[in-house]
């Protein structure tokens, strides 16, 4: 069973769409990412360790406990998969990028065309760069081959 890690943008249904690959191609791959819930991740700090009145403070904490989440899963994890999407830039995307390259994980950004420029150094660290979810599907059911 092999372990994926879904990171990056979270306004679009490209996880769904792995997920549903996955599925349809019967892999062995458990699927997990951070927590997807724009405003719940935003928020964790506050709601769990109390309100801060600044926002430095206030995001500070919440990127910290979602770290402990993502470390532990990217560490788990046999492929990274990372999304940029065109809508907003994904700063902790590019962060998990980096945080697993330096792991030495297995990774494949996940991009449109328009954004090869400004990602060849995380393109560079990748094993593979995918336009679409279905094309990283087809990577991981080409690479678990057993035969």
């Amino acid at each position: 069973m092999w372990q994926l890690y879904l990171s990056g943008e979270i306004h679009s249904d490209w996880r769904q769409r792995i997920r549903d690959g996955i599925k349809a191609k019967a892999l062995e791959v458990t699927v997990s990412s951070p927590v997807t819930d724009h405003a719940a991740s935003d928020d964790c700090g506050d709601v769990l360790l109390g309100k801060e009145e600044q926002a430095f403070w206030k995001d500070h904490k919440a990127a910290k406990i979602n770290a402990i989440r993502s470390r532990k899963l990217i560490e788990q994890a046999d492929v990274v998969v990372v999304r940029f999407g065109d809508k907003y830039r994904q700063w902790n995307a590019a962060f998990d990028a980096g945080y697993a390259a330096a792991l030495g994980k297995s990774i494949i950004t996940l991009h449109d065309e328009d954004l090869t420029h400004a990602l060849k150094e995380v393109d560079a660290a990748a094993l593979a760069t995918a336009q679409t979810p279905e094309q990283v599907v087809d990577i991981l059911a080409y690479t678990m081959v057993t035969e």
